[in-house]
C-alpha cells in the first residue's frame, strides 16, 4: 500500500489486535494476494537505522506468512521503542497478532 487513503481506509475498518510493541489493523480487500503498510514513525524510533530494521523484519515476517493472509490488507504500527534485544520478541507478537486477524476475513 502507498497512499494515504488506503492506510486510512484499513484503519478504519476497525479489526485490529495489539500487543504492547505494535498495532496491526486488517481488512480484506477483494485481491487474491494481501498487502502490507507500514508506519515505524520517527517520533517513536528516532534512528533511521532502527526504523529501517524493523520495517525490514516486519517486511520479512510477512512475506513468510502472505499465503496465509491472502486477501487481507494489513497496516503494522510501531507503538514503542524498540531495543535491539527485544527484535526477535516484536517478530514473535507481529506472528501471534497476524495468526488472530485472519478472522477480519468474514
Amino acid at each position: 500500500m502507498h497512499n494515504a487513503e488506503e492506510f486510512s481506509s484499513v484503519i478504519r475498518f476497525r479489526c485490529s489486535a495489539s500487543s504492547e510493541r505494535l498495532q496491526i489493523f486488517a481488512k480484506p480487500n477483494g485481491l487474491m494476494q494481501s498487502r502490507l503498510g507500514l508506519i515505524v514513525a520517527g517520533k517513536i524510533e528516532r534512528l533511521a537505522v532502527r526504523r529501517n530494521r524493523v520495517r525490514r523484519l516486519l517486511r520479512e515476517l510477512f512475506r513468510a506468512r502472505q499465503q496465509e493472509l491472502a486477501g487481507l490488507d494489513l497496516v503494522v504500527r510501531l507503538r514503542c521503542r524498540v531495543a535491539e534485544i527485544d527484535l526477535s520478541r516484536m517478530v514473535a507478537e507481529a506472528e501471534k497478532l497476524m495468526i488472530q486477524l485472519q478472522r477480519c476475513r468474514r
